[in-house]
């Protein structure tokens, strides 16, 4: 609680208290009752989802259904097809607690090892709105991602805390749209964050970062992306990090050193290098 409080403002339901009801499912989320039937074990059901043994250290069932009070329970979406809001911050929330037990980087390597469940096999959002259609269930690992990614563009971490706790305190108890969030982060974060958006919820394309060297000079572009898609990155050569800011159309920077270009993880992407 102390964690998902730090990250996403107070508990939503101090008058309704804070329960776990053992059941004979794996667990599910309720307003200030969780019920629980992880077998008092952490893991879950005595599995890592991120491979990485990070997810040994604490009780799946507890931690993730726990932060639906915040997501799911306390801002809630109107129609299925927005369900990402719930599991896609559910799943982040997972890598958030494992950095408040260790640190931002083990928090890092916990999300991007769940990465190894997404399959990209449909869109997280259906195409159809009002008919209780729900999109893959890449919404868990695939939304917590897109998420992790999110925070790298915004790069401080202090207005993305603020924008975590400014969704559940303007929406307090509030029945909102996907669309309605999209904007809000977009907005807090004083950046257009639509092609973003766009990209990990409504296709399954992984967006590539094409990049070709010459001496001191690197040329990199998008591909495998939606028309439009600029999002930022970031990338090392030879240990010196610098944002690139690749769109759809070839650009050129200049570099310090010529090396081995290296994509930061913590952004859900891949990387191709090509010749002329």
């Amino acid at each position: 609680m102390k964690c998902f409080e730090h990250w996403f403002g107070p508990y939503p339901f101090y008058e309704d208290g804070y329960k776990l009801i053992e059941v004979s499912n794996n667990g599910m989320e309720h307003q200030s009752a969780v019920a629980y039937g992880n077998g008092y074990a952490n893991g879950y059901r005595g599995r890592d989802g991120s491979g990485t043994g990070l997810g040994m250290e604490w009780d799946f069932i507890i931690v993730h259904e726990t932060a639906h009070e915040w997501w799911g329970n306390n801002l809630t979406t109107e129609d299925l097809a927005d369900m990402w809001v719930h599991e896609g911050f559910g799943n982040y929330s997972e890598n958030l607690y494992v950095e408040c037990l260790r640190d931002k980087e083990a928090g890092a390597r916990y999300v991007i090892g769940t990465r190894r469940g997404i399959r990209n096999d449909r869109p997280i959002v259906p195409a159809a709105y009002g008919v209780n259609a729900q999109g893959s269930g890449d919404m868990y690992p695939k939304g917590g991602n897109m998420l992790h990614t999110i925070r790298q563009v915004v790069n401080d971490d202090a207005r993305w805390r603020s924008i975590l706790r400014g969704l559940n305190a303007d929406f307090r108890h509030r029945i909102v749209t996907g669309a309605r969030v999209q904007r809000y982060i977009s907005e807090k974060a004083g950046l257009d964050l639509s092609k973003v958006f766009e990209q990990y919820l409504t296709t399954t394309n992984v967006p590539v970062l094409e990049y070709e060297q010459a001496g001191t000079s690197l040329r990199y572009r998008w591909s495998n992306v939606v028309a439009g898609f600029d999002m930022p990155v970031r990338i090392t050569v030879r240990g010196a990090s610098k944002f690139l800011r690749p769109t759809v159309d070839w650009q050129t920077t200049p570099m310090e050193h010529a090396g081995d270009v290296v994509v930061d993880p913590n952004f859900y992407v891949a990387a191709r290098a090509v010749g002329r």
